[in-house]
């Protein structure tokens, strides 16, 4: 195979990591398993240019990306429908798409795992047109990540340390968003704290990602509590794969949703794989069935 490689220098754990060590890594290992491989280091600014250029080409057959989830889902938005597979070097805080492809976090053996791996097809959704491969969220977690935002971090620890403070201080005053939600054709409207959509309905005992990752289906999950104490055990829950033992998270799976947003505040208002993002007066959740390309581990257990 004929693979370009794009790493963030900015991204996670790529800002402490020795790039000319790891790009020669890199290079030997695919080279080993026979691979053409070529290794580009761009800024963080740059990542999604560089992403583009790689896409328009016609001679490759992998495009492998290190960072974090913003990377990783610009990558995913640029390669929906294309011949070009994905590939993940997971590099950011929580990986949770790479989590889901099942290639390890250590960036070394993604490295071991993807060189000897093999190309398959996986879901990825839309939020009026616009791809995400793990979530689309409105309400709490939207206001966590502008908190989180307000906190300077410089490292991945710096940034779980942010994102813990954000945590509690959404909890200490929880939103309320008000939604008219259509899921696959069953309208109903409510006031909620939290909505989310997964590509894929999480799996159980694990941080929040899809164990199935050509499940086919929308997870739709709404919190139907305001209580404080209540808010606080679910995200714990969440947090620690036990969701669907707990009363106070309402799921759904879907393979279209349209949620129309009542409220009048509409910038940074949602939350698209871990970045924010303008939150439409109607937004369009779509699945699209294995309409993304993606090498991953050979021993991946979900593979046909």
């Amino acid at each position: 195979m004929n693979i370009h490689t794009i790493l963030n220098r900015e991204g996670g754990t790529l800002k402490t990591t020795d790039l000319d060590r790891f790009g020669a890594l890199i290079k030997a290992e695919f080279r080993l398993h026979g691979h053409a491989i070529e290794v580009e280091c761009v800024k963080g600014s740059e990542i999604v240019d560089a992403i583009k250029r790689a896409a328009d080409r016609d001679d490759l057959d992998v495009l492998l990306v290190g960072g974090g989830d913003g990377t990783v889902s610009a990558a995913a938005t640029a390669l929906m429908d294309h011949s070009i597979a994905l590939a993940i070097l997971p590099a950011g805080t929580m990986n949770l798409f790479a989590r889901t492809l099942q290639i390890p976090t250590a960036i070394d053996a993604a490295v071991v795992a993807l060189a000897g791996g093999t190309i398959t097809e996986v879901d990825i959704a839309t939020v009026n047109g616009e791809p995400f491969v793990h979530q689309f969220a409105v309400g709490m977690h939207a206001r966590m990540v502008r908190m989180r935002d307000r906190y300077a971090y410089g490292s991945r620890m710096g940034k779980m340390v942010a994102s813990t403070r954000a945590i509690l201080a959404a909890l200490g005053s929880l939103p309320e968003v008000e939604v008219e939600i259509d899921i696959d054709g069953e309208v109903r409207r409510l006031r909620t704290p939290a909505l989310a959509i997964s590509n894929n309905i999480y799996g159980e005992g694990h941080l929040p990602y899809a164990d199935d990752p050509r499940g086919g289906v929308l997870g739709v999950y709404i919190c139907e509590t305001r209580d404080r104490g209540a808010m606080t055990r679910l995200t714990v829950d969440i947090l620690l794969g036990k969701w669907r033992q707990n009363p106070a998270l309402r799921t759904y799976a879907a393979r279209r949703v349209t949620v129309d947003y009542r409220g009048s505040k509409r910038r940074d208002r949602a939350v698209r794989d871990g970045e924010l993002r303008d939150l439409a007066q109607s937004s369009e959740i779509v699945m699209h069935p294995k309409a993304l390309r993606v090498l991953v581990p050979s021993e991946a257990t979900f593979l046909p």
